[in-house]
């Protein structure tokens, strides 16, 4: 990331996604740049934080960061799709609509969408680039707080506990209860059980 600002790459946007391995809800992707003067301290892979650390970073990025882009694909667009390329939208339309067009991105993992700047793909980039971890932060509290609203809409299937991962008790809820409009036609245990 320093190197890249170094090299005049700037401005640059730091992109993740959270929720491609979800039963059900969306997968969201957020795009963040990062004042360099003011990095919130403490930025790491989401899934290393503790709730509550992500909650208090999730607002001092909101705070600090020069811009925040936060994008989904629906479960109807995942099914539709295929979660890679619903991934990759959601990718696309964080950046879309970040307020200032980023020269070039940084995004974790290691198969990036087509972006109308220049792209690098960093494995495990949410916990060595401070971007890409403000990214995984931002996308992980926004799809989690999205999954308490579907559990107060669809409460029968626990999604706040387990935010649509395929826990014994979500198999439960499913094999019960059938699926809702928000779970993923296209992925077992749903498939060939239940569609559209």
């Amino acid at each position: 990331e320093t190197n890249a600002i170094a090299n005049g790459l700037w401005p640059l946007a730091g992109i993740d996604e959270v929720g491609r391995g979800p039963l059900a809800g969306p997968v969201v992707a957020a795009a963040v740049i990062l004042d360099p003067a003011r990095v919130p301290h403490g930025l790491d892979d989401s899934k290393k934080l503790p709730a509550r650390v992500r909650e208090e970073l999730f607002g001092e990025i909101m705070e600090r960061a020069l811009a925040v882009s936060i994008a989904s694909a629906t479960a109807v667009e995942i099914d539709h799709l295929n979660i890679r390329q619903a991934t990759q939208l959601a990718m696309r339309r964080a950046v879309a609509g970040l307020p200032v067009a980023p020269l070039h991105v940084l995004v974790d993992g290691n198969d990036p969408p087509q972006f109308g700047c220049g792209c690098e793909a960093i494995i495990q980039g949410d916990g060595a680039v401070a971007s890409i971890a403000a990214a995984s932060i931002v996308a992980k509290v926004t799809r989690d707080r999205m999954m308490a609203r579907l559990c107060r809409r669809y409460p029968a299937y626990g999604f706040s506990g387990h935010v649509g991962y395929a826990t014994p008790q979500h198999r439960r809820a499913i094999a019960e209860h059938g699926p809702c409009p928000e779970h993923r036609y296209s992925f077992a245990p749903v498939k060939g059980v239940w569609f559209r």
